[in-house]
């Protein structure tokens, strides 16, 4: 579903990803995980395009995501992307939010987006809030009505960056167990996360990142029971000191 063929990516003189080559198979889920400042969030925006690379190829779905004449909004309405920050817009209901792509970008009928809708917030467990605004909503419950407006344009994939780290302990859970039945049903998805239980019980595979390169891929129970590299070690070892 997603191929990186020797990415490389620079900020000015910092080199952000370095010759990365990897590739999540379709209905795989892989965590991203690593020290802050690894590459993990520039690596996911990178597969639509929200970061540009300098040189290598990344394909989606077969489709070269550089190549010529590629209409890059139309290419970005395919993948489903839920983001740290909600990125809800605050004038629209819960239900307009879920609406707006299918209708401005799909050509949907009002009516049919809003059946759709209705369908993927009470999947979200949000079908009551479907008429409530952003700013009534608690985080946990604007980041699922964020899972539910990337869904709306049905994407073969899902990114997650961070989708848990703006929230409060006690809202972590509804959100997790959110991307957890989206992986039992078998969507591909990539996500950044520092949630470790979420990684070794839901995920295919694990990618460590540290100074832009993919230093370990593995199965979730090999890489927390015996890492392979030296600073997968010191940084499993960290999270449990903590």
């Amino acid at each position: 579903m997603i191929q990186f063929s020797k990415v490389n990516k620079w900020y000015g003189e910092y080199q952000a990803l370095t010759d990365v080559t990897a590739e999540v198979k379709k209905g795989e889920v892989v965590v991203i995980c690593g020290p802050s400042g690894s590459g993990k969030s520039t690596l996911i925006r990178t597969v639509n395009r929200l970061e540009e690379i300098k040189s290598g190829v990344i394909c989606v779905n077969g489709q070269d995501i550089h190549a010529p004449g590629l209409r890059i909004n139309d290419f970005r309405s395919g993948i489903g992307f839920v983001f740290q920050s909600f990125n809800l817009f605050p004038h629209l209901s819960v239900s307009e939010n879920v609406c707006l792509a299918p209708v401005r970008v799909s050509g949907r009928s009002k009516r049919e987006a809003r059946e759709h809708a209705a369908a993927l917030l009470d999947r979200v467990g949000l079908a009551h809030k479907a008429n409530a605004y952003p700013q009534q909503l608690s985080g946990g419950q604007q980041q699922r009505v964020a899972i539910a407006r990337a869904l709306a344009m049905n994407p073969p994939v899902m990114l997650f960056d961070e989708p848990t780290s703006a929230l409060d302990p006690e809202m972590v859970g509804e959100v997790l167990n959110v991307m957890k039945s989206l992986a039992r049903d078998g969507m591909t998805m990539v996500c950044v996360t520092h949630e470790m239980g979420f990684a070794r019980e839901v995920s295919d595979r694990v990618w460590f990142m540290d100074r832009g390169v993919i230093l370990e891929e593995n199965a979730p129970e090999a890489f927390f029971t015996a890492p392979q590299h030296a600073r997968s070690k010191a940084f499993l070892s960290d999270l449990r000191a903590h």
